[in-house]
């Protein structure tokens, strides 16, 4: 874990040069009708999801990332709040759905990770960008880290990591995006912002 922490620290230099976002979704825009899946495979409504509960909506690239896989299991710490308060806790990778299952320490995560591998939901939230081939190349031959065998495809397209938070209606209330892949928001913002918005 520790030479993985290192090596795509190595990276972030070059990804920073990678195309700038989309227009991000804000707060007072509707959550895009797009489809999601399951670790079965099922496809499942964004819109759909939203309409059950307020929901927290978390972005982050995939279980190759280590830094994704530690926010993911901080993120664990402020479930029960998120539940007490109402709402719900999502969060959309960019790993097949076999991927998913692979997700480290996934038996830890109580709340429920999507694929979004066809890349359709991070474009529509304007938190995409493409991973230049000099970048691709050095993750695969350097890292051993193929976006492709990830993701299922070959588009080379990562999001920004991202917290939205919406309620039921599909009316996001807050936005957080960050280019530096290195830095999450931590779960207690994550929370305080939750709990604003509820007000």
């Amino acid at each position: 874990m520790i030479k993985q922490l290192l090596a795509l620290g190595l990276l972030s230099a070059t990804l920073t040069y990678a195309e700038p976002p989309l227009q991000p979704l804000k707060p007072g825009d509707k959550i895009p009708d797009v489809t999601v899946r399951t670790e079965e495979n099922q496809p499942v409504s964004l819109r759909k999801l939203v309409a059950e509960k307020p929901t927290v909506l978390i972005f982050y690239r995939g279980g190759w990332c280590p830094f994704c896989n530690r926010h993911l299991q901080s993120l664990a710490g402020i479930e029960d709040d998120v539940n007490k308060a109402g709402a719900q806790l999502v969060a959309i990778g960019m790993d097949t759905p076999e991927k998913l299952k692979e997700t480290p320490d996934l038996t830890k995560l109580h709340y429920r990770l999507f694929s979004g591998s066809d890349g359709e939901a991070v474009k529509a939230f304007g938190i995409a960008f493409k991973v230049d081939d000099a970048t691709y190349n050095k993750m695969k031959e350097v890292h051993h880290i193929d976006l492709e065998t990830y993701s299922g495809n070959n588009y080379h397209t990562l999001p920004y990591p991202s917290v939205f938070i919406a309620g039921t209606d599909g009316i996001i209330t807050f936005a957080h995006v960050n280019p530096d892949y290195k830095v999450r928001l931590e779960p207690a913002k994550i929370l305080e912002a939750l709990q604003t918005t509820r007000k």
